[in-house]
């Protein structure tokens, strides 16, 4: 029997119940279609209206609940006043891991692609021989793919509906305007420009995310953003968490292990090549 979890009208979590008892809580108006819930199963918290065929909640309609076949919850809502609970240093590390290793697979692939049809085009009219020119535009034209691929990546995904990239969503964080709002296109391509300002700062413009009073990198205080926890700024802020989550911490410890194995095969180079200096 499944054992539910739900947020009550004072926004406190409450639970766990079986089945049975949210179904009756749903009749006598203690919970709505709005109301969200979660069990073990789940890996976030949900309307309970989605469950209502599962739980047989259509049959089971409250005089005091909205009607279940239309869930209304604008997830797009500014709610302002509520706690907010800031992104910390090491789950933008791993959200930034995620975001790197997709957005290069990607890049690698259609560059690949792009470059491999452009030197054979190139190689069949014979324009390549003896050519360094040739080969220069060709990794000019992939350099160039795979920077779009990153605005395209970073600025569509933050200014989409989820506020978040496929990084951030993992580990539970979003970027938002100062204000909570979503941000726009534009501003999401601003932002990824101005990674690269706190790239050239000796990357003191990131690690400025673990010190700064909202936890804000260079680039954020650029563009007006901040990131915080997916949560925030919404009607239910007491789902936020601060601790670091089980995600973060696999994603952290994989980079960490990959870190360490490409320190070892340097050093490990490096060594080779002075055993064989003569």
């Amino acid at each position: 029997m499944s054992q539910w979890h739900y947020v009550d009208k004072n926004r406190q979590q409450q639970g766990p119940v079986d089945d049975a008892e949210l179904v009756r809580l749903f009749r006598s108006g203690g919970v709505s279609a709005e109301t969200l819930v979660w069990r073990p199963d789940l890996t976030d918290w949900q309307a309970l209206g989605g469950f209502a065929d599962q739980l047989g909640l259509r049959d089971a309609a409250s005089p005091y609940a909205p009607p279940t076949s239309e869930v209304l919850r604008d997830e797009q809502a500014v709610v302002g006043g509520g706690e907010v609970v800031y992104a910390g240093f090491w789950k933008r590390v791993a959200a930034y891991i995620i975001d790197s290793f997709v957005a290069g697979f990607v890049g690698a692939i259609i560059g690949g692609i792009v470059g491999g049809l452009l030197g054979a085009t190139l190689l069949s009219s014979g324009g390549m021989s003896g050519n360094a020119g040739a080969f220069m535009g060709i990794q000019l034209i992939g350099n160039l793919i795979g920077m779009l691929l990153g605005v395209a990546y970073y600025a569509g995904m933050h200014s989409s509906s989820s506020m978040a990239t496929l990084g951030k969503m993992a580990v539970g964080i979003k970027v938002v305007r100062s204000d909570g709002s979503r941000i726009s296109f534009l501003r999401g391509v601003g932002r990824y420009f101005g990674l690269i300002v706190s790239s050239i700062t000796l990357g003191i413009g990131f690690f400025m995310a673990g010190f700064t009073e909202r936890k804000r990198a260079l680039h954020d205080m650029l563009c007006d953003t901040l990131v915080v926890d997916k949560w925030a700024f919404t009607a239910h802020p007491e789902l936020q968490r601060r601790d670091l989550g089980g995600v973060t911490i696999a994603i952290l410890a994989v980079g960490g292990l990959f870190f360490v194995l490409a320190i070892v095969a340097i050093v490990a180079a490096i060594y080779m090549a002075a055993s064989n200096w003569h």
